[in-house]
């Protein structure tokens, strides 16, 4: 990783150290998922709709958001939920017009 690559993963981690204060999220919540969210908002962007891929990850979250205060079960929730839209992803026609995208 480049300086400069490394300089911007700094700042983001310590936006999202700071999203995750103010929100009161558990940062481990977030990290357990990373990669799955990363690769859900890159499908939903490439597949069904662009504009709708962070509404989607926002969607995941919310559905996510009651399940529970312990953030191991609310980790295993949110990768649940991401499952769930992958599957729904899988199954989306995949000849809906360019503009919908």
């Amino acid at each position: 990783m480049t300086t400069d690559e490394s300089d911007k993963m700094a700042v983001m981690n310590a936006w999202l150290d700071a999203v995750c204060a103010e929100l009161g999220v558990d940062r481990s919540v977030m990290d357990a998922n990373t990669t799955g969210l990363l690769d859900l908002i890159r499908d939903v962007a490439h597949g069904p709709s662009r504009p709708g891929a962070p509404m989607t990850a926002f969607l995941v979250g919310l559905a996510s958001a009651t399940a529970s205060t312990d953030p191991a079960v609310q980790a295993q929730t949110v990768a649940e939920r991401v499952a769930a839209v992958n599957r729904l992803i899988a199954a989306w026609p995949t000849t809906a017009p360019s503009s919908d995208r």
